[in-house]
């Protein structure tokens, strides 16, 4: 082959090169074609609002007893929900016209779930609820009811009953005393339970009552335990909100109980128990079922120790170990209902029977117990 031949092959090859090396790059424009977008992502529905509840206390937050107690179950149901629900309170709310005035600010703050936490503030809730179709009410202790408010009470008086049962064995003056607040049904039968548990292991105690006319009045809880410590009571009781019957028996050297919180921490040395509330198991009830649509007004809720609404707690170890055990067994047959403890024979203060031999009291009579049993002293307020 002569040179000029081998040029000739060279040029085509190089030629024949340049053709496949565009053709492969056409090739590649083709392939390489814009992919198609992203389908946008589904927007998120919004979040609902979280429904508003606001609590109306009859005390200060820091009253170390019913108040206290209530605002901890607030603050349980709140940790419960979350972000679902939003609360609020107002505290030192007195039971009176100034109620209404603070429940309709509620309302037009865009509350629809209102707690209202003492007995007075019935008749003020009632009153709203009737103006408001659309928001819920809910009433502790009282007994009204309307299509958008129902109540809900604690059987304070198991708690009572218990506190009864390690006074009668610790009294050694066989006078008890208790600081009662007002003269309604609730703390007439607490006072009567407690005596009951107290002569239920010492028939010869005796129990004194002073009222104070209030729910929280620290001043005149501590005169009024002064003046049943001044007549020989050496355990003292109470149905009022503070610590400062505990405290007024802590510097005499007598016995108290706590009541609706543990007081242990007021005064160790003179603290023998604390009868306690747990609102807290109520509250988380209630409040589901409005977020669940399963809210319904009108009725009474009415717990204790079955339902984990009442206990009795800290029992000292002062307390002998035969009676601490006496206190459980009570407690167990509370919870599952093998112990009753309006169950006749029960005698009223005047001698008359209030029960007789076996017969038991249901919710309806012990919410209208207007007398003292046999043992207590005095006169009730306006009887």
């Amino acid at each position: 082959m002569t040179l000029a031949s081998k040029r000739s092959l060279l040029k085509l090859a190089g030629l024949g090169a340049l053709v496949a090396t565009a053709t492969l790059v056409g090739c590649g424009k083709k392939e390489e074609a814009p992919a198609p977008a992203p389908a946008a992502a589904p927007a998120e529905p919004p979040k609902p609002a979280p429904l508003k509840i606001a609590f109306a206390y009859v005390g200060p937050v820091g009253d170390g007893g019913w108040t206290f107690a209530h605002d901890n179950a607030r603050k349980a149901m709140q940790a419960e929900f979350g972000d679902r629900v939003e609360t609020s309170f107002v505290e030192s709310v007195p039971e009176a016209a100034d109620a209404e005035r603070v429940f309709r600010d509620m309302v037009s703050q865009g509350n629809k779930m209102i707690f209202g936490t003492t007995f007075g503030y019935m008749e003020p809730m009632m009153k709203v609820a009737a103006d408001h179709k659309d928001v819920r009410f809910e009433h502790a202790t009282g007994y009204k009811q309307a299509e958008n408010m129902r109540t809900y009470d604690s059987r304070t008086y198991e708690g009572a009953y218990m506190a009864g049962v390690i006074a009668g064995k610790m009294t050694k003056s066989n006078t008890l005393g208790v600081v009662g607040s007002i003269p309604i049904p609730e703390v007439i039968r607490n006072i009567n339970s407690f005596t009951l548990g107290a002569q239920s292991v010492n028939p010869r105690v005796k129990t004194r009552v002073v009222w104070v006319n209030e729910w929280f009045a620290p001043p005149k809880e501590t005169e009024a335990a002064q003046s049943l410590i001044n007549q020989g009571a050496d355990v003292l009781f109470q149905n009022t909100d503070s610590s400062a019957v505990l405290q007024t028996a802590a510097k005499n050297g007598k016995l108290a109980f706590g009541w609706d919180s543990d007081m242990t921490a007021y005064a160790p040395d003179a603290h023998l128990a604390s009868a306690i509330i747990n609102w807290a198991p109520y509250y988380i009830k209630s409040v589901r079922e409005v977020l669940d649509g399963g809210w319904t007004g009108g009725g009474n809720t009415w717990w204790g120790v079955k339902e984990g609404a009442i206990d009795l707690v800290s029992v000292s170890d002062k307390v002998p170990a035969e009676t601490r055990e006496q206190v459980e067994k009570i407690k167990a047959g509370l919870k599952d209902g093998s112990f009753v403890i309006w169950k006749g024979p029960i005698t009223r203060q005047d001698g008359k029977p209030a029960l007789a031999k076996d017969e038991v009291a249901d919710d309806k009579w012990l919410s209208g117990i207007d007398f003292y049993v046999r043992g207590v002293e005095g006169k009730i307020p306006g009887k």
